[in-house]
């Protein structure tokens, strides 16, 4: 598990006008909640850096006045117009309490449908799950191993540690095997390019309803 290491200063103040002057010295204000008390403090943008533009799932130790705070992100404003953080929520991890995370979905194997000549579509790339702090993972493992031409694999077939809480549906595919036009038949041609034109169809229905309404 990645840990991430911040540094804060306490803030003495809050509000609007308090957090505006923060971050007109280059600083963005937060806050960690779930524990006895809410904390505010205020920290850089290079020491989110590399907690915030990852893919990955990484803790955060966040040490205010000497005080170190065991947390994961929870929650990020960026400026409309320019994209910067304006604001992070960090949740404290309790001891024997459960938290919801996301956490990236990695897949292993080789599908035999890729090998086929198929594409592998992910569609899910992270899934939400329940667990204590003692039981916290950075990902799940999907294994593709067996995953065919056609065929996709689910929230439910994911690989799961005890302990871990899935929440996301177990039903919702995280990745499937495309079959590439060239082994497709010439009635799976002809019924998708139907079941395109049906749904084009609908939809322009749907916007002229719009247009008269």
């Amino acid at each position: 598990m990645q840990v991430v290491n911040i540094n804060g200063e306490a803030r003495q103040g809050s509000g609007k006008s308090f957090n505006k002057a923060l971050r007109k010295e280059g600083k963005i204000p937060a806050v960690i909640y779930g524990g006895k008390e809410n904390v505010h403090f205020s920290t850089t943008p290079k020491a989110l850096k590399t907690l915030v533009y990852t893919p990955d799932f990484k803790l955060a130790e966040v040490e205010i006045d000497g005080q170190k705070y065991k947390t994961i992100l929870k929650d990020i404003q960026f400026h409309p117009v320019t994209d910067e953080i304006v604001h992070v929520d960090f949740q404290e991890l309790v001891p024997e309490h459960k938290v919801n995370v996301s956490v990236p979905v990695r897949f292993q194997g080789v599908s035999p449908g890729v090998k086929g000549g198929g594409k592998l579509i992910q569609s899910m790339r992270k899934v939400k799950i329940k667990v204590t702090p003692e039981n916290i993972v950075d990902e799940l493992i999907a294994d593709i191993s067996e995953l065919k031409l056609g065929f996709a694999i689910r929230v439910r077939d994911l690989i799961v540690g005890e302990g871990i809480e899935v929440v996301s549906t177990g039903a919702t595919p995280l990745a499937s095997v495309e079959v590439p036009r060239a082994l497709k038949t010439d009635e799976e041609i002809e019924a998708e390019e139907a079941a395109e034109a049906a749904e084009a169809a609908e939809a322009e229905g749907e916007e002229g309803e719009e247009a008269e309404a």
